[in-house]
Order: C-alpha cells, then structure tokens, then sequence
C-alpha cells in the first residue's frame, strides 16, 4: 500500500435497538415514542435505546424507567437481544459485499470501522459516495439507517461521528488533518472526545486542560509524567494523530465473528446446506487466522419473500476452532429448526471467543490423534488458502449450481489479487 494516506469510515446505526423494533413493528421511528426497556422490573431500570423521535424531545438515549417525562403516550418494547445481534450480523455481512473482511473492524453491536484506502481507486468513487453505497443497501436490506464518520485515521473518522455526522442532512461527515484546528480545538467539554470518559475529563480539568486546544498544546513530558504512556497518545489525538492499523485494532466492545449472504434466488431446504457449509468454512479460517477458538455458535435463516425465519445459537462442549465440529453444529441447528419453504438469506456466527492457549481442552469423544491429525490438515489447507487465495482448494460441492463460494470470494477480495 506504500505511503498512500489512509482512509478511515465508521458507520453507526441510528438508535439501534428502537429502530429494530420499530422496524419489526411496521412503525415510523421518526413519529414513534418507543422506548426498549422492560417495564415490568424496578423504576430503575437502564433503558437501553429511545427512537429518534423521543431523542427530538431532549429525551437521551440513556435513561432510567423512571426518569422519562410524563404525558407521552410511550410503546415499550422488551428488550430482544439475540434479535439485535442477528440484525447486527446481517448488517456486518452486507458491509462484507463491498469490502473484503480485513478492512472491517466490528467495534460493537451497531458500529464499524472499515479502511477505504484501496476502494477510492476500485470503486472510482469518492469515501463518501463509498459510504452512501453502504448505507443505502443496509437500509434496503434491514430496514435500519445508518450514520457515518470519514477520517484520516480512526480517531479523526470517530470524532466525526460523534461531533459532527448528526448535524450533517445526509448524517455523514468527514473530517482531515487539515481541520484539527478549526473542528477538533474548539471540541468542550474533554468529555465529548471518544476515549475520554468522566474521571479521565476530571483529571484533566484539575491541571487545567478544558478543551482539545489546551490538550494539543499541553508539555509531553509532563504528560507522560502524569499518565504514563496514555499521555503521549492523549497528546498525539488532540493534534489529529493517530497510527493505528485496522489489522491492529482497537479492542472491541463486543468480540464476535460473523458471516452471511442474501443468496442470488430462493434455495430449496437441502440447496441452502452447500452455501451454509460454505459460510463455516470462510469463517472459520477466519477465526484460526486471528488465534481464536469459539464456545457458541448462531445460525439464522430467512426465508423468502420476508416470510419470517429463524434464529438460533448453540454452546458447544469445548471451545474449538475445528471446522467439522463447528459444521455439525451448525447443521444440527439448521435440521432442527428448518421448515421447507424457499430461503433467500443465511447467517452464521461464532460467539463467546478466546484466544489460544498453550493448554487446550481436548474432546472426550473423539480419538486424540484423529483430532491432531484433523487439525493439522485444516492448518495446511489454511496456510494454501492464505497464500494462494480461498479458491485454490474447495469442497467437491463448491462445483453445484448453488454454490456460492467462488462467486462471493470473487465479488469481495477480487480486486486485491
């Protein structure tokens, strides 16, 4: 990539947990006073999201049961987790149409980084207009609306979003270098910065730092002295610096991995098992890839013409990253809870991650060698597919019609090879 300066977006959905509810209700989020919250528990219940029409009021996202104002005539919705994260995952995998996965960073349920230095010149278009293209299918996909940041960098395309995307009518903003000065200095109270939370502020405040000009300006060394290396990082941000690499990653809120497709025709039940074979495989490369293993994984299948579908999640024995385990598993979801009508979209996800360990539990089921054996075969193939693209060996079934392997590993990673 050279010294080719960086591109950086961060898209947001727009209330998330209200919006899916409203969605799912077939009501306007922008007339409705709905709140996600379960009433029936203590007045001081946290409600977890408000519709863009309450936040229109002054009312914030963020609130207790007993802190909304009377006279409003408000919807409550019962939280609905495992809907949020299958939205979630549909909206992550619609992202993945249109960059490849190493430049898509998940940073919670409802937002992501993703690193368009090397679309501009793919695409032939703008980050911006990059951005719209992202938006507007995840609206036309789920229903949902998105926000969005564009920077140099990460912090630059979150301050963005944070400060300036919700003043912008099409809810997307950019931010340079080049506009520290005018668009982060003036940045009060410290508070609003992504990465400065209230004790952070407060410290700040005792030593005289009450805007990001006075940050930016602050002595490094006395910095270092007060916050050790956080201060040079503190100080660096302010001046609109930062280096990190998307591949480096900032430490998410929620760490799961996650993949899917709207397919290109209704599938048929016993079709639909090639793509989902396929999914596992993509993503669980993936996983090994980074050294992680998983404990759960989710499957969700929706069938065609928005005639419902379902969703479910599995914990497993042990944690593993063994492709045929995670397979069966998946399978196992899917002949359980499959109907025969036609299926248009397919979701996988693999849950509850942790890193590589030197100990690793074996499976009191299976022979020791047979499972090293099977591992070490899995480690190859992935070394060949690192190396020489994901097509280079593929399962017998990838030569079906329905197969959708080569097709989606062309669409998304093509233009890197």
């Amino acid at each position: 990539m050279g010294n080719k300066e960086k591109v950086i977006a961060v898209i947001d959905m727009k209330s998330f947990y209200s919006y899916v509810e409203c969605v799912d209700r077939g009501l306007d989020p922008f007339k409705t006073p709905l709140v996600v919250v379960d009433k029936e528990r203590s007045v001081n219940t946290i409600i977890l999201s408000v519709t863009p029409y309450l936040k229109s009021k002054g009312i914030p996202s963020r609130l207790r049961l007993k802190e909304l104002p009377k006279g409003i005539d408000y919807v409550y919705a019962v939280p609905r987790m495992q809907r949020y994260i299958d939205v979630s995952t549909q909206i992550m995998s619609t992202i993945l149409d249109f960059v490849s996965s190493e430049d898509l960073h998940v940073y919670s349920i409802d937002e992501a980084f993703i690193d368009l230095t090397t679309y501009l010149e793919y695409y032939k278009k703008s980050p911006k207009e990059i951005v719209q293209m992202i938006i507007d299918k995840i609206k036309e996909e789920t229903g949902c609306m998105a926000t969005a940041g564009i920077g140099d960098n990460f912090f630059l395309s979150k301050v963005a979003l944070d400060i300036y995307a919700k003043k912008e009518p099409d809810g997307i903003a950019i931010m340079h270098k080049s506009d520290v000065k005018k668009k982060l200095w003036p940045i009060t109270p410290l508070v609003k910065i992504w990465g400065i939370g209230p004790r952070l502020e407060l410290r700040l405040n005792n030593l005289g730092i009450f805007t990001v000009e006075q940050l930016a300006k602050s002595n490094r060394e006395f910095m270092r002295q007060k916050f050790g290396i956080m201060g040079d990082q503190l100080v660096d941000c302010a001046n609109g610096i930062d280096e990190t690499d998307i591949r480096e990653q900032y430490v998410p809120k929620e760490k799961s991995f996650s993949i899917g497709q709207t397919l290109f025709k209704d599938y048929s039940v016993k079709e639909a098992k090639t793509v989902i074979e396929e999914l596992v495989d993509d993503l669980a490369l993936r996983m090994r890839n980074e050294k992680y293993k998983t404990e759960v994984v989710s499957l969700a299948v929706m069938y065609s013409g928005n005639k419902g579908g379902f969703s479910r999640q599995m914990s497993l024995l042990a944690k593993t990253d063994d492709t045929k385990v995670l397979k069966d598993a998946i399978f196992d979801i899917y002949d359980k809870f499959v109907i025969d009508k036609p299926i248009r979209k397919l979701y996988v996800s693999f849950g509850k991650l942790s890193k590589y360990t030197n100990h690793e539990q074996l499976s009191l089921f299976m022979d020791e060698k047979e499972m090293r054996d099977d591992h070490n075969l899995q480690l190859m193939t992935d070394q060949l597919h690192n190396k020489y693209g994901k097509d280079i060996i593929v399962r017998a079934s990838s030569l079906l019609d329905e197969s959708t392997a080569k097709i989606r590993h062309s669409y998304i990673g093509g233009h890197r090879k």
